[in-house]
């Protein structure tokens, strides 16, 4: 065989391969290398693994070339200075590689600390009334007219707090009566789309909105004016800014809440203590500053001369609801919280027989507390001196235990039972209540000037520590009224199973992580399987379990597992202001309340208390699909059939519905 010549080394077909393809590697190379310094995007011929990144190696090294900056500007030619290293100014850390969300800064940096914008013009829609809608499948289709919106006076309307003609028709308002529910009669019931005021914008996202709103979306400054001076309110431009104060705690609640942990350290907050009613709540500050130690916290006021502060609690992210001692129990259950809270509530507890501290006593879990800030306190004048005295005797005849006076706090606890009752004298004032009175019986129920009795078996007091009690079904699961009288424990379960499969369903499919829910409603709670998946799920969010007076009263356990619920008849509206809810869960809400309420009732009322980009999931049979799909258009929202995951041949079906901002 012939050995091979340089010349024939060259001629083989494998080095020509070789070499055409080194050639034709150098050649992109160079021409990516122009395009990239020429302004255009840089060609890349390798990834590299999303969220890496290549650190120099002089990354800890600075160099000071202001002496060639300022040679090179002057046309002097350089010279051969030595560069001086010394430590930067101000050296920035690198970029978290993990961090996707939020906006590219000044320097470069992803930042959330950015201010919301106008709305997305997908869900602005200008509203023309009066104009007619075609909807339906195409078998079915229809034409309706679409509602109206109302008037601007009517755009902070709450239907059954603002009933002008019954108000008028009040035989008395000297213990509260105006500041109760007084709906509309039939006919005169909300037939309009509430507008939004001028200028609103999306809301501020927590946790930067228990700090500062917009001003345009609650334009109102006379709490400013009254209250500024305290702490509790002030404006700053285009904003109110709320430095966390109140009337009793003017510098700060964070410190007001550490001065009643030290006073009474098994309040426990996060652990024993998780939730808890403040009452006359202001802006809710008390409530705010409770969510980072793990307390939910419901903060109640009526709608009075200080107007509009509940808007600001729920604007804020806080759980707040218009409510009033008056006449009528609160729609709360028995032993629902383990702190009741007044700071400078206005409220005469010792009126009538002390009937309103009875309420309080009612709500209170046993063994709970209650905390009063008022000058009656550490005040010595004659008049306020007596009103201390009044108090501790009534609380003294309540079983009470003062077990904390400190400063101008004062701290009672409730009993485990009820044998400090029955060892009273014959005859002792308040009286028990009557044994078939049902204390959780709530729903436009008259006060009783009665201690409600505890249960003999202790249910109720024995709740968990949290978050354990989450889970844990409790002991009033066994004695509120149910339709199934065995296997409690296993619907209560299965009924967490289910939610926490669903919503881990809706994260997948439907990227609900990346909605800004804070303020969220479950239209009809059950036993708190949909708020318990939230949390789960990790969502900063607060949910209100509504229970309706149509089925069982499951309101015990919600609260006894550490979530907050209300009771709440659909056919009438709800105690909130317009736009306080970004997300309305309806699950099998219409198909049962269809047979009692008007679905466009119920449909214009979820309308009235969704935020413009808000969002209604409302999951229900199939028989009422195609008609609450028709009302959801006819309200102007965005909505759409979808499958369960079940599939198409399931008996249920979801509504998903975006709602518009309307502009006439």
């Amino acid at each position: 065989m012939k050995p091979l010549t340089n010349t024939d080394l060259i001629k083989t077909p494998l080095i020509l391969k070789i070499t055409a393809f080194t050639l034709i590697s150098i050649t992109f190379f160079y021409l990516g290398k122009h395009w990239s310094n020429g302004g255009y995007q840089q060609l890349l011929f390798f990834s590299t693994p999303q969220n890496s990144i290549s650190i120099s190696p002089n990354n800890d090294r600075s160099f000071n070339i202001t002496p060639l900056v300022s040679l090179n500007q002057s046309d002097q030619p350089l010279t051969d200075q030595a560069t001086t290293i010394s430590p930067p100014p101000d050296e920035s850390p690198l970029p978290d590689p993990n961090r996707t969300f939020g906006i590219i800064d000044s320097d470069g940096k992803m930042s959330d600390d950015f201010e919301a914008g106008e709305f997305d013009p997908d869900i602005v829609e200008n509203w023309g009334n009066g104009s007619e809608i075609e909807s339906g499948s195409k078998d079915s289709r229809f034409r309706a007219e679409r509602y109206e919106l109302c008037p601007v006076s009517m755009r902070e309307y709450i239907p059954c707090l603002d009933n002008v003609k019954a108000l008028k028709r009040l035989k008395s308002t000297e213990k509260g009566e105006r500041f109760e529910r007084h709906c509309p009669e039939k006919g005169d019931e909300l037939n309009c789309l509430v507008p939004p005021p001028k200028g609103y914008r999306p809301p501020i996202p927590w946790p930067r909105s228990r700090d500062e709103v917009w001003y345009s979306n609650v334009p109102h400054s006379r709490l400013v004016e009254d209250k500024g001076g305290q702490n509790w309110i002030s404006k700053a431009k285009d904003k109110f800014t709320f430095p966390g104060g109140g009337t009793q705690f003017i510098h700060g609640a964070d410190k007001y809440l550490d001065q009643i942990s030290e006073m009474v350290p098994d309040i426990a907050f996060g652990r024993h203590t998780r939730v808890v009613l403040d009452v006359g709540c202001g802006v809710a500050s008390f409530g705010a500053y409770l969510l980072s130690r793990d307390v939910m916290t419901m903060s109640i006021a009526p709608k009075d001369v200080h107007e509009n502060q509940i808007q600001f609690a729920l604007e804020r992210g806080v759980p707040a609801m218009v409510a009033a001692f008056a006449t009528h129990r609160l729609p709360y259950p028995s032993q629902a919280f383990e702190l009741i809270h007044c700071s400078r509530c206005r409220i005469n507890w010792t009126r009538d027989d002390g009937i309103l501290l009875l309420e309080v006593n009612r709500m209170l879990r046993a063994g709970g507390y209650f905390a009063w800030a008022a000058q009656p306190v550490y005040k010595h004048e004659q008049v306020l001196e007596e009103q201390w005295e009044e108090m501790l005797n009534l609380t003294t005849r309540l079983c009470w235990e003062l077990v904390k006076k400190e400063g101008y706090i004062a701290i009672w606890q409730k009993p485990l039972n009820n044998s400090c009752y029955l060892s009273r004298d014959t005859g002792a004032k308040p009286h028990l209540c009557d044994s078939d009175d049902d204390p959780d019986n709530v729903w436009y129920v008259d006060l009783k000037a009665c201690i409600s009795r505890l249960p003999e078996n202790g249910y109720g007091a024995n709740v968990s520590m949290w978050p354990s009690r989450l889970h844990t079904p409790p002991d009033r699961l066994q004695s509120i009224q149910y339709e199934s009288f065995i296997a409690r424990k296993e619907l209560l379960k299965a009924e967490n199973k289910f939610w926490s499969e669903t919503i881990a369903g809706y994260v997948r499919a439907w990227h609900w992580k990346k909605f800004k829910l804070r303020n969220v409603m479950d239209m009809k709670a059950g036993f708190g399987g949909f708020a318990a998946a939230l949390i789960e799920q990790g969502f900063d969010c607060w949910v209100l379990n509504v229970v309706p007076v149509s089925g069982s009263n499951t309101l015990p356990v919600l609260y006894d597992r550490g979530l907050l619920g209300v009771m709440h008849d659909w056919c009438e509206p709800f105690d909130t202001y317009p736009r306080t809810y970004d997300l309305l869960h309806a699950a099998g809400l219409f198909s049962v309340e269809r047979k009692r309420c008007n679905m466009s009732t119920i449909m214009l009322e979820m309308d009235r208390i969704l935020r413009p980009g808000g969002r209604a999931y409302i999951r229900d049979t199939l028989d009422v699909m195609d008609e609450l799909q028709q009302i959801a258009k006819v309200v102007g929202w965005e909505a759409t059939v979808r499958d369960t995951s079940e599939g198409p041949h399931a008996s249920y079906r979801i509504l998903t519905c975006d709602k518009r901002l309307l502009r006439p």
